[in-house]
């Protein structure tokens, strides 16, 4: 491991749009006219050997030596005269200095033409000038690339890199090609000399364009500037191990590429314009490997290519020198180790210039090109002498690729995380694909803990590749003494810490972290303790609080999202991988804004929650229409159970698919011109595919409340503008629907027996074969949908007042979803019961939630139906049930224990679930009923209880009692005070807000609802909730079930909990509500279901408990019903309830008593 503090920058970046765009060209130019001019001076020198020599290895050790006084001539002025090149980078603006080596190389240029005007042109001349240019390019080079970091920021230093090195190559290759072209076709010599002049002024007046900078250093001079770079060198590991791995790199590239010359020469015999040919396809590869190493780079310095390139430089050399290839195989050999070069050269030449002290750039950067100058020159004379001692040119590269493998095993030897880091970047450029938001948050020096949520075994990997400084991790010992895991984490420097080993272990873990910082290193540290079995962000751990304490370090919040479902993530179950569904598998990393030291834990797991609703934003870009869930399912899993219900048995995923399809079409013509469309179906088969046929067809769908009668499906149809409403005719006739009059009806028997054998075959083939794009075209999807676009339209049940339209798109249930499966961990295996109808919001949820993750539905239209429901959970072995406390009290007179076996989980919302039931519940059936929590407007599910994960040395509570579990991820809640909206601190009961990506984006056709709904783009629910430290919601009650009596605040939810405990009663059999009372504005009405003898025993039981005067409702203010009012999806009608109160309270003729505990309960 290696850490320094990284330089302050003298110059800042400039804002300038395109600051490279002047030295690109400059430098492209100049590298032209280089390798142009030395491939013209090698021709001429060779011209001259064949003369008198023939073929043999005679002309080999000639041609060699040709092209090595070349590279001599040219190389040892740039190693003379680069220290004071540096010192010149240094004392002036390097800005200057280009412009300045730029009027030097215009004249060289010129001086080259007046060379080639002499009759019978020798190399000799060209010699003198090749070697000026020498001069010229060395007190360039410290120039070009020290203005680098002050003109870029940070973020863009490797893809700059990237890029000039890339227009470098191709700048080589086009001169190392066309010189001996030039020389070839020109009608005289002198007029390549011309075209070169030419191009000089061209790279003169781009240089020009280059942003102005300042001198970085005021004085000095050459002595200084090499005592100021070995002093600096010697400091710093990376920067010396980063100029010896260049001199080592440019002394084989040297090699090789003068040995290509001579092998296209001797070997493949190609003509003298030609022979460039191979040298210039290295060069293309090199180009090409540098822009890519500056892409997979992202936004950092990753010196995990550079072993990566190391070794593909030795492999391809190697296989080179074995295979002795032909003309076509070796330009195929030099494309790929040219790749392997450029993606070694960037990070080179990044490292340098970022380790290297602004101060002292220039100087760093010269020595670094004596060095690597040294390296061509070393190379070029090892050549010379193995061909001299009759090595033949295949024989050379072999001797290059061993010297090339010996270095790359010393690199491991000296940075043995550089091979972890080499692993990771093949991984992550194949098997994930990272996303990065917010580098610019992690310190460039000096410490800083960075605090991250923990899902998988890789995490830490995640954030090691993502940062291009080296990170310390807090791990658990478990992990750090694993025999396999030791070497690697010893590699990293990982501390590591047990809570199990006693105080003194972790203490010194502890303490060690600090120490690590106050060096001024990156430590992280996974604050939940362990990873998340249980798919949610866990309580905080306070160690991280005594690390800090006493400390100035900022702390670095960080999320890790989309790890769930990856490789080693516990998507799975209790096993440490999982098959991921798609490959590259997206992760996305975030880094927050800095947090001064002393953040409590608990505000820093706030940020950290922030970041993953942040997170889950950045997920929508790439997110897919619903309908394309369906598609991918089916294809994955064809012959996979997808539905049943009790008249159709099972339907696989493909025939799912397929009879969504033959719907589209059949319907098309009916719907062609409509984009909504109403759905009046139970939930079926047929239900079910009606839904996939509209989405299929790019509709939004209406489906449509058939227990509100024929105004309310009116009220419905007029507010969404719907034209075209699918039903069945059997359905009708059984429900005694009155359907509307000014629709057009369509009964799905009709439309089915339209369908005949050939299209079914046509539709079954589409869904196997189809493009997605083409299937949906066909099914008549006439736009690209948008994560933003409408998906659904659901009408809030109405329970409080006139029902509203709630807008859904396609990213609001898809994150609900997909957040939902997450916590709940759908996995394919399962099998969903469903019994809530599609109007109902958590109908629709379950209808894509097990679609999207491949769930087989368990279809019952009838939820009161107890015997069905009882068998359809036994035939199919449902593992998952979602309904309302309602139907619980159902199910536990109408089922047996047995038929409700197979289930793992069931979750109960849209009222609350009482204790008693709940407890009655799992004593009778042996499950838990988990609570959750959610409203039609948040697609459905803001929270939900979850089961436990208990382990060896393992317990994570994913639920608590009386509470409706923590949000799900992507999801924020806070409470503030329900009369100013201010924030109410953990633990204050308040107005529940919600934020987060499932939150609807508006009422349909009611901007003044939609306003009234939101508080500074937060959600207003209108429950009054508590949250607690870690993030769990307690639902105290609705602000609308509230009644203000003298001034206080009475819940009738906890009333009605009282009553039912008063009356030893598990199942509901009271409902409260408020209405006007004279004297304290309110007053308490219950209807109830039980004899009213029993109501004066009751309120006895409640007053000797000790309830306050104001929970107890008044005898005479019990009305009894024979059934209390509830919606169709299960839950209580609270218009309903306060009708009848007050027309039951008004209709009495007899006076109120005075005694009122006297009074005897009224029967409505």
């Amino acid at each position: 491991m290696f850490y320094n503090n990284v330089m302050q920058m003298t110059n800042a970046p400039t804002t300038a749009r395109r600051p490279l765009l002047g030295l690109l060209i400059a430098q492209f130019f100049g590298a032209f006219n280089d390798n142009a001019w030395k491939m013209v001076v090698i021709l001429l020198g060779m011209r001259a050997v064949e003369q008198s020599l023939g073929p043999g290895a005679e002309l080999d050790a000639a041609a060699q030596k040709q092209a090595m006084l070349a590279l001599v001539t040219l190389t040892v002025p740039l190693m003379l005269f680069s220290l004071p090149a540096g010192a010149l980078a240094d004392r002036c603006s390097k800005r200057s200095v280009i412009i300045a080596m730029k009027v030097l190389e215009l004249v060289l240029m010129g001086a080259a033409t007046l060379v080639l005007l002499q009759p019978g042109a020798s190399s000799v001349p060209g010699l003198l000038v090749l070697a000026l240019m020498g001069l010229q390019s060395a007190l360039f080079s410290p120039a070009k690339y020290g203005i680098l970091p002050e003109i870029l920021p940070h973020e863009r230093l490797s893809s700059g890199n990237g890029l000039l090195e890339m227009l470098t190559m191709v700048a080589i290759i086009a001169g190392t090609a066309l010189g001996p072209v030039l020389l070839k076709q020109a009608p005289e010599p002198w007029v390549v000399g011309a075209v070169l002049t030419s191009l000089s002024v061209l790279g003169l007046a781009a240089s020009f364009a280059i942003p102005k900078v300042q001198p970085a250093s005021a004085g000095g001079g050459m002595v200084d500037t090499l005592r100021g770079a070995l002093k600096a060198i010697r400091g710093e590991r990376i920067l010396w191990l980063t100029v010896i791995g260049g001199a080592i790199y440019w002394a084989l590239a040297s090699l090789v590429g003068q040995n290509v010359i001579v092998y296209a020469k001797t070997v493949l015999r190609l003509d003298e314009q030609f022979v460039g040919a191979p040298l210039a396809v290295l060069g293309v590869g090199i180009g090409l490997g540098a822009v890519l190493a500056g892409r997979m780079s992202a936004r950092k310095v990753e010196y995990g290519l550079i072993p990566l390139g190391a070794i593909g430089l030795g492999l391809t050399t190697l296989a080179f020198g074995l295979i002795r290839p032909g003309v076509a195989l070796s330009h195929v050999f030099m494309a790929v180790t040219g790749l392997c070069g450029g993606l070694l050269v960037v990070p080179l030449k990044t490292l340098l210039q970022w380790y290297s002290p602004a101060d002292k750039r220039g100087g760093v950067i010269a020595l670094d090109n004596v060095l690597s100058f040294a390296g061509v020159l070393a190379g070029s004379i090892t050549g010379y002498f193995l061909a001299a001692a009759e090595v033949s040119p295949s024989g050379i590269m072999i001797s290059a690729a061993a010297l090339m493998l010996a270095g790359t095993l010393w690199t491991f030897y000296l940075l043995p995380d550089a091979l972890l880091r080499l692993v990771l970047v093949v991984a992550t450029n194949t098997i994930y694909r990272i996303k990065r938001v917010g580098l610019e948050n992690v310190p460039r020096q000096g410490g800083a803990l960075i605090v991250c949520n923990h899902l998988s075994l890789l995490d830490g990997l995640f954030i090691m590749v993502s940062v291009d400084r080296p990170v310390r991790f807090i791990v658990d010992s478990g992990y750090f003494h694993n025999r396999w895991l030791k070497p690697f984490m010893k590699v990293l420097g990982a501390i590591p810490i047990s809570t199990s080993e006693g105080p003194k272990v972790l203490m010194r873990a502890l303490k060690d972290a600090g120490d690590y910082l106050d060096r001024g290193e990156l430590v992280c540290i996974f604050a939940e303790g362990q990873i998340s079995r249980i798919g949610m962000l866990l309580p905080f751990k306070r160690g991280l609080e005594r690390i800090l304490k006493g400390r100035s370090t900022p702390v670095i919040p960080c999320c890790l999202d989309r790890i769930w479902g990856s490789i080693f993530s516990q998507a799975a179950g209790r096993g440490t991988a999982h098959v991921p569904r798609r490959l590259p598998y997206a992760v996305t990393l975030l880094f927050g804004k800095p947090l001064p030291a002393g953040t409590p834990s608990g505000e820093i797991r706030r940020v950290v929650s922030e970041l993953i609703e942040a997170a889950w934003d950045e997920r929508k870009a790439s997110s897919r229409p619903l309908a394309e869930s369906l598609i991918r399912i089916a294809r994955r899993h064809p012959f996979k159970l997808a539905m049943a219900d009790p008249m159709r048995e099972g339907v696989s995923w493909i025939k799912a698919l397929t009879g969504g399809i033959a719907l589209a079409r059949a319907l098309r013509p009916s719907w062609a011109s409509q984009q909504r469309v109403g759905i009046l179906l139970p939930t079926s088969v047929g239900g079910a595919l009606t839904n996939y046929a509209a989405s299929l067809s790019g509709r939004v769908t209406v489906n449509l409340n058939y227990t509100v009668g024929r105004s309310g499906l009116e009220s419905a149809i007029s507010q969404a503008g719907i034209e075209t409403i699918v039903t069945s005719k059997q359905f009708v006739a059984k429900a005694r629907l009155e359907l509307p009059g000014n629709v057009q009806v369509l009964h799905l028997e009709e439309i089915a027996a339209g369908i005949t054998t050939l299209k079914r075959l046509f539709c079954l083939a589409v869904a196997f074969l189809a493009p997605i794009w083409l299937l949906r075209r066909l099914c008549g999807c006439r736009r690209t949908e948008r994560p933003d676009d409408e998906s659904a339209i659901i009408f809030s049940s109405g329970s409080t007042a006139e029902p509203k339209g709630v807008v859904l798109t396609h990213y609001n249930v898809l994150s609900n979803v997909e957040a939902a499966g997450q916590v709940l961990h759908f996995a394919p295996r399962d099998r969903v019961l469903g019994i809530l109808p599609y109007f109902h919001s958590f109908g629709n949820l379950l209808l894509w939630a097990a679609t999207h993750h491949g769930c087989a539905m368990i279809w019952v239209p009838n939820p009161l139906d107890g015997p069905v429901v009882g068998y359809m959970v036994e035939k199919y072995a449902a593992t998952i049930a979602a309904c309302t406390p309602t139907f619980l009290q159902i199910y536990m007179k109408r089922t047996s224990p047995s038929q409700l076996g197979s289930l793992r989980l069931l979750i109960t919302g849209a009222e609350k679930l009482p204790p008693r039931l709940a407890e009655a519940f799992e004593e009778h059936f042996g499950i838990k009923p988990l609570e959750g929590y959610g409203i039609t407007e948040c697609a459905p599910v803001i929270s939900v209880n979850t089961q436990d994960f208990r382990a060896a040395g393992f317990y994570q509570k994913g639920s608590r009692k009386g509470s409706v579990g923590p949000p799900l991820p992507g999801i924020k809640v806070k409470t503030v005070d329900p009369d100013t909206l201010a924030d109410l601190p953990p633990g204050e009961p308040g107005m529940l807000l919600v934020k987060g990506p499932n939150v609807m984006t508006g009422y349909l056709n009611r901007p003044d609802l939609t306003a009234k709904a939101f508080h500074e783009g937060w959600y207003v629910t209108g429950d009054i909730a508590r949250i607690d430290e870690d993030g769990f919601i307690y639902i105290t009650g609705r602000l609308s079930r509230f009644s203000k009596i003298g001034g206080e605040m009475v819940p009738h939810g906890k009333v009605e909990d009282a009553l039912c405990e008063a009356a030893g009663m598990d199942e509901r059999v009271f409902a409260v509500t408020g209405v006007p009372d004279e004297k304290k504005g309110e007053k308490l009405a219950v209807l109830h279901t039980l004899d009213p003898a029993r109501i004066p025993a009751i309120i006895d039981e409640m007053t000797r408990k000790g309830l306050p005067n104001l929970f107890i409702p008044k005898a005479n203010l019990f009305i009894k019903v024979e059934s209390l009012p509830m919606l169709g999806s299960g839950k209580l009608d609270l218009r309903a309830l306060k009708k009848i109160a007050e027309e039951a309270l008004t209709s009495r003729s007899q006076p109120e008593p005075v005694e009122e505990p006297d009074a005897q309960p009224t029967e409505a």
